[in-house]
């Protein structure tokens, strides 16, 4: 195994993907740099900006919180209790005993506490697909908190392999709408809504997950047990094949779409109204959420119950 780059000390990670190795100290510089640099190259917020970080107690949302924390950036936690047994209780736990060990700001969303539900139930409820359903429930109860606490820009932990696998899914169904939409920061396109931003997109899950282990940061390594057979992961299987027998793959891939395939994709712009229910900006007479609820049995008016630590 090749040595550090930077010392020739006893390498902690090897990356074949840009032909270089890094020890403990050097690694760990070199990924905040990597966040630095995509904060910077895609103007994401300002250094004065407060950010809230979705956390899901997995290793790139945890990554990215202790990341912009350590790079100086008032950034605080929102985590969404789902209430799928043990892995939620855990997910939960590492979320509350990082923001503890940081004196740093985590707000908390109960699904139990405000429906007396659990995704898992509201997915048989409205018998459709759990990741569409998850990520509809969690965006709104977000853009929520967001309202409430005064945010302005929300970060996410999708990193280089998460984006990958979207581009190339969104490339084999032509989205085009997806495609011209796929970008580190995408602006806020209303005053309620916040700007969205993904700061870990130079960096993939072998980088997210040893940094965490290099830096003692605990979290969970389970997926999530209602993503099993999402097609995002037979096409994280397709690319990650490619990037074993042609290193650096995925980021010529996606940082050349970004640069140059991008462009010759255009986004039909919407106007947002008021959703007749809820009166969240949506582009239907009643926003996605509310229907979903509905068909759960569920009253969609139910105001978020924040608990913050």
């Amino acid at each position: 195994m090749r040595r550090c780059i930077k010392c020739k000390g006893e390498p902690a990670i090897d990356l074949k993907s840009n032909n270089t190795a890094f020890c403990k100290e050097h690694f760990i510089e070199y990924f905040l740099r990597q966040v630095a640099r995509a904060i910077k190259k895609y103007n994401m917020f300002s250094s004065d900006e407060r950010i809230l970080v979705a956390v899901s107690g997995g290793k790139d949302s945890m990554a990215l919180w202790d990341a912009l924390l350590s790079l100086g950036y008032n950034a605080d936690g929102l985590h969404v209790d789902l209430g799928i047994g043990e892995y939620s209780t855990g997910s939960r736990r590492i979320c509350e005993n990082f923001a503890a060990s940081r004196g740093a700001r985590l707000y908390i969303l109960s699904l139990e506490d405000m429906y007396g539900t659990n995704m898992r139930e509201i997915v048989r409820r409205t018998r459709r697909v759990s990741c569409s359903v998850c990520g509809t429930v969690k965006r709104y109860l977000m853009n929520l908190v967001v309202q409430q606490k005064g945010y302005r820009v929300v970060a996410t932990g999708h990193n280089l392999d998460d984006e990958t696998a979207a581009l190339l899914g969104n490339l084999f169904g032509w989205q085009e709408g997806y495609l011209a939409r796929q970008y580190p920061h995408l602006p806020s396109t209303h005053a309620r809504l916040p700007a969205k931003v993904k700061p870990l997109v130079r960096l993939g899950e072998l980088e997210t997950e040893t940094y965490c282990r290099l830096k003692g940061i605990d979290f969970l390594a389970d997926d999530c047990p209602l993503a099993r057979g999402a097609t995002s992961l037979a096409y994280k299987e397709l690319i990650n094949s490619l990037e074993e027998k042609m290193p650096g793959t995925k980021q010529r891939f996606l940082f050349g779409f970004w640069d140059r395939g991008r462009r010759n994709f255009t986004d039909t712009p919407v106007e947002l109204k008021e959703c007749s229910l809820c009166g969240q900006p949506t582009t239907a007479g009643t926003c996605l959420f509310c229907r979903l609820m509905q068909k759960a049995g569920l009253d969609p008016l139910i105001q978020p119950q924040v608990q913050e630590m």
